[in-house]
């Protein structure tokens, strides 16, 4: 049985994959990954999100059209994480403008980090038509995070980071 990666393994391994092999992920790993977005931090316990899960090869061939092309949306999964506005009760318009955004993502990176352990790959897309995306996935709901997740093809590069003292300021 392989070992399972800690939590700053995790970390320092997930880099953006855009080559997948057609292996089917195991349903096991899929429902570790959306019970991990479920367990993810969110505005005042609000989840003010929700997350569609694409398999459908036909979905999967109009979300590459509406990422304007990137053919590598076309993965073994494809999870689409949109804002809920109506979810969250407090906070008036930062609450449904700002929270549900950020609900969104954290549960989209904490999705990427369990892909990352269970031995997957993943890339965030963010440049897509949101209508179209809404319209495939059939919801009025905002799509905010494409994430193409499935076995990658490709050893990705080492990844640059910028320095840390230019990223981090004590005030």
């Amino acid at each position: 049985m392989k070992k399972e990666l800690s939590f700053f393994e995790t970390v320092e391994k997930r880099r953006s994959v855009r080559s997948f092999s057609k292996k089917s992920i195991e349903k096991s790993k899929i429902q570790k990954i959306l019970r991990t977005a479920w367990m993810s931090p969110s505005a005042m316990g609000m989840q003010n999100f929700k997350i569609f899960v694409v398999e459908e090869q036909k979905k999967k061939e109009k979300l590459v059209k509406a990422t304007h092309d990137q053919e590598y949306v076309n993965s073994s999964l494809v999870l689409v994480f949109c804002t809920d506005p109506k979810r969250i009760k407090f906070m008036g318009n930062r609450g449904k403008q700002l929270f549900s955004v950020q609900d969104a993502t954290i549960a989209a990176s904490y999705s990427q980090l369990a892909a990352t352990a269970l031995g997957l790959s993943s890339v965030w897309v963010g440049h897509f038509n949101e209508k179209a995306v809404a319209e495939i996935i059939k919801t009025k709901l905002r799509p905010v995070v494409v994430l193409p997740i499935g076995y990658a093809n490709e050893k990705p590069k080492a990844k640059k980071n910028q320095k840390m003292k230019d990223l981090i300021k004590k005030t």
